[in-house]
């Protein structure tokens, strides 16, 4: 998959700059994301896999997403056709949300807890990794009882481990050397 992944940031950051120029970027997001969806679907999987023409891949692929896309989504999934690239679909969609995440400042931020955190507690996290981190914040909250008490919270390369499990493994590991 790191194969497609590189493929697909080219095509995301055409896809974006073009999208950004337009003022279009919900638009595109809706296109690719609707395209992502097509390239995962299993049957268009195996004929994006087979020895068809780009220009039948192309005329099937935009068939199927019909209105969905523009004239402009349209000359882009021919491209991608053209180059068999269409498989990267799903990963050109992920770099592209990235790419608009950046754009609006914005930052996907994982929460683990070891207990379902209340609305009030998740609003207060929210807005103190707001100010530290100088970016909006879509808050992904999930619950890992493992975990023993505390959070693990995730955020790009940035990582904060407040939960007891962490903490034992630092203390184990300290003692050790």
């Amino acid at each position: 998959m790191s194969d497609l992944t590189t493929i697909a940031r080219p095509y995301a950051k055409a896809a974006f700059d073009f999208a950004v120029e337009k003022n279009q970027l919900d638009q595109w997001s809706q296109m690719l994301a609707f395209a992502a969806e097509v390239a995962n679907n299993e049957k268009i999987h195996e004929l994006l896999t087979s020895a068809t023409s780009a220009e039948k891949l192309a005329e099937i692929v935009i068939a199927v997403c019909g209105e969905q896309f523009d004239a402009n989504g349209q000359n882009f999934l021919k491209v991608m056709a053209e180059n068999g690239r269409l498989l990267a679909l799903p990963d050109v969609f992920e770099a592209f949300l990235t790419l608009k995440r950046e754009h609006e400042n914005e930052v996907d931020v994982e929460l683990i807890s070891a207990t379902e955190l209340n609305e009030e507690q998740k609003a207060d996290i929210s807005k103190r990794l707001a100010e530290r981190l100088e970016r909006k914040i879509q808050l992904n909250c999930s619950v890992d009882s493992a975990l023993i008490a505390g959070v693990i919270i995730r955020a790009g390369d940035l990582v904060i481990d407040n939960s007891a499990r962490g903490r034992l493994t630092r203390l184990g590991d300290a003692l050790m050397s």
